[in-house]
């Protein structure tokens, strides 16, 4: 049974066409992982090309990668249980990441996770990663990549270095004809920021003076993050507030949030509107969730927010976010019913929402 407030893990879902670069994207995660420990789901392990070992298996096994990351093998059916596999606490991994290819459509393995009776599990995202070269014919080989390009919360423009500036308008124009709001940004070689997708983090064992080199330490230095290499521009506000927040003109501010901004994360303090708890927050393109917790003893009560994206204007961000401050608020009922929008994304313990 999980415990209650136990964390979750994103669940992030990779795809992309043949030969559009997902598997070099995803590689390009496990070599540059910030400190994080991924799970990989795939159906073939082949694809995963980690120099310094051998990834080989079949259908229905599970490899080390090594550093505390995880590749399973599975096919469709057999997707809920290596989830269940790849969640358990003994497994202590910080992000999931399903390549779409070969499992089913990107769209049908969103439904499927945000059905998932798995508490242990949220949904990351939907990452549509495309080649910007050749996308005219893609899209006339696959004309479904219109439909994924409208439900994608991230495309990925890879090997820009070979595409022409009509070619990439081109995806552009693609993308916002398909009524989507997804973030774009570019690269080459999929070498995309691993923060745009998960969260360093910082372990006991990384502060000690000594410890055992990673396999991000053994890497050639080509293959490497460095700002130099960075391919993927990308935006990011933080925004703290010591008022609590007013839950309708918040409500108001994340439902006509606008394309481009792919993720906001942190912790939203509604003050009166529940005093007893502080409401972390998840939002990855049209997904949205919020978890009360208590306030701990001593904590200060702070709105703390973390917004991601491309092509945002974060000045203007900035100041729609600061006019959902209230600070002369009062416990009213009122406030208890402006309170019914923010609930409406909590989940129960039946795993709907409100």
């Amino acid at each position: 049974m999980t415990p209650p407030h136990a964390p979750q893990i994103p669940v992030v879902v990779l795809a992309g066409f043949l030969g559009s670069g997902k598997t070099t994207l995803l590689n390009h995660l496990l070599r540059n992982r910030a400190g994080n420990r991924i799970g990989v789901v795939v159906n073939d392990f082949g694809s995963i090309e980690i120099d310094a070992m051998t990834v080989a298996g079949q259908v229905g096994s599970t490899v080390s990668l090594g550093n505390g990351c995880m590749c399973c093998a599975v096919d469709s059916s057999e997707l809920d249980g290596y989830l269940e596999t790849l969640t358990a606490p003994s497994a202590a991994l910080d992000v999931i990441v399903i390549e779409a290819s070969g499992l089913a459509e990107p769209q049908e393995l969103v439904r499927m996770l945000l059905a998932s009776d798995n508490p242990r599990v949220r949904y990351g995202g939907l990452i549509e990663v495309v080649d910007a070269a050749e996308f005219t014919a893609t899209r006339k080989r696959h004309p479904e990549i219109e439909r994924h390009l409208a439900v994608a919360d991230l495309i990925v423009l890879n090997k820009t270095d070979r595409a022409t500036e009509e070619e990439l308008l081109a995806v552009r124009e693609a993308a916002g004809a398909a009524g989507g709001r997804a973030a774009l940004v570019s690269t080459v070689y999929g070498r995309i920021d691993p923060e745009l997708l998960i969260d360093p983090v910082l372990r006991p064992e990384d502060d000690e003076g000594t410890r055992q080199l990673t396999f991000e330490d053994l890497l050639p230095e080509a293959d490497r993050m460095h700002d130099e290499h960075l391919h993927a521009a990308y935006e990011s506000l933080s925004f703290t507030a010591p008022v609590p927040l007013d839950p309708r003109r918040f409500m108001a501010f994340l439902d006509s949030r606008p394309a481009g901004l792919y993720r906001i994360k942190g912790f939203a303090d509604f003050g009166a509107g529940d005093p007893g708890n502080r409401y972390t927050l998840h939002a990855v393109g049209r997904f949205l969730r919020f978890e009360p917790r208590p306030w701990g003893r001593g904590e200060a009560r702070l709105t703390q927010l973390v917004l991601i994206g491309s092509g945002i204007d974060t000045a203007a961000l900035h100041k729609e976010l600061d006019a959902c401050q209230d600070p002369a608020q009062v416990a009213t009922e009122e406030l208890e019913r402006a309170m019914w929008g923010v609930l409406r994304y909590v989940p129960q313990p039946d795993g709907e929402e409100a």
